[in-house]
């Protein structure tokens, strides 16, 4: 327990958060000796933010597919689409360019930063009812989904002020915790306090990445943490109320925090090798740029259709796509699976066992 000014988070380190930490300090290793390009890792970057802000928003209750949102991101269109869905797809990107600016300029913490993400992440959105970047002034509660009960009452709104004073502080103090259990616990406390009508919850993960950056574990941003969480968002939403089923305790919410972000770099990890792969193949066989671009992503992710990959190429025709997809079938670095050549829906993945 380190307590600063009222703030005293409880928890203990057990052998899976030490498991965990040991994982996630190797990926960081990992991924500062990787030899990627700089051109690679700011696609890839790119990849996880957009992921990052799909899911982080799914999670919510927006109901847009990942290939809409890949859409909507390189500014295309989706008729089908809610605004208010398209609206906090986009308001994400606007609040993570505030934490990378914020990020840029060396300041603390302050409550006036976590309000003003708020107010980003929020704005324009379902009415304006969430008040974007001010505290509550009602009671709320938080509900299950499916039954409507309420399942938690966070302080009174009276509360708010004072319990977010306290937290700020305790995450500008030298506490001595390490960094990574700083930002799980950053985001179990602002999700806790609920200061906020509305967006607790993105602004709660936003603000768990903003504490990880700021430490040294940006892990050159290629990963997306609420992709773990979206996944299968039972045990998520379990771990966060396991802590109040605990007596406050959040070691179990520790431990589901760093076995998800030690589980994503692993991913990322893998991804990485896949590309630097990906990238040797395309130099071997002396592939046009954009071939060895579309070989890269097809390896990155494992699986694409063409409709998949279109999104990833805006300035590039379908056509075009299809010819440069069907010409590494031919040269055996691509693989069709589950489809038929004539199958518009046809998916592509990496040559088994093609090496130089």
């Amino acid at each position: 327990m380190v307590a600063v000014a009222g703030f005293a988070p409880r928890f203990t380190i057990t052998n899976p958060i030490t498991a965990s930490l040991a994982a996630i300090e190797r990926a960081r290793g990992f991924l500062e000796a990787a030899t990627l390009s700089e051109g690679l890792i700011e696609r890839m970057s790119a990849r996880a933010l957009l992921l990052e802000a799909h899911h982080t928003t799914h999670i919510e209750g927006t109901q847009l597919t990942l290939e809409q949102a890949e859409r909507l991101w390189t500014g295309q269109a989706v008729k089908e689409a809610s605004k208010d869905d398209v609206r906090e797809l986009l308001n994400y990107r606007e609040a993570f360019n505030l934490v990378s600016d914020y990020l840029g300029s060396g300041e603390p913490v302050t409550e006036g930063l976590i309000r003003e993400i708020h107010k980003r992440l929020v704005e324009g959105v379902r009415g304006g009812t969430a008040n974007p970047g001010r505290y509550r002034t009602t009671q709320n509660y938080v509900v299950n989904s499916r039954t409507r009960e309420a399942i938690y009452t966070p302080p009174p709104p009276e509360q708010v002020p004072p319990l977010m004073r306290e937290l700020v502080e305790w995450l500008r103090a030298d506490t001595g915790v390490h960094p990574v259990l700083v930002s799980g616990i950053a985001q179990f406390q602002l999700v806790h306090i609920h200061p906020f009508k509305d967006g607790n919850g993105r602004t709660s993960r936003l603000l768990s990445m903003l504490c990880l950056y700021r430490a040294g574990y940006d892990f050159k941003r290629l990963f997306a943490l609420s992709e773990f969480y979206d996944r299968d968002r039972g045990p998520f939403y379990a771990a966060l109320q396991g802590v109040r089923e605990h007596g406050m305790d959040m070691t179990g919410w520790l431990e589901y925090f760093v076995h998800g972000l030690a589980s994503q770099l692993e991913e990322v990890k893998e991804r990485d090798i896949a590309v630097v792969r990906a990238e040797l193949l395309a130099r071997h066989h002396r592939l046009t740029g954009r071939q060895g671009a579309v070989l890269v992503e097809v390896h990155a992710a494992g699986i694409l259709s063409l409709g998949e990959l279109e999104p990833r190429f805006p300035d590039v025709s379908r056509r075009s796509l299809q010819r440069d997809l069907q010409s590494l079938v031919e040269k055996g670095l691509l693989e069709v699976v589950g489809a038929a050549l004539t199958d518009p829906n046809r998916q592509y993945v990496p040559a088994k066992g093609k090496s130089l």
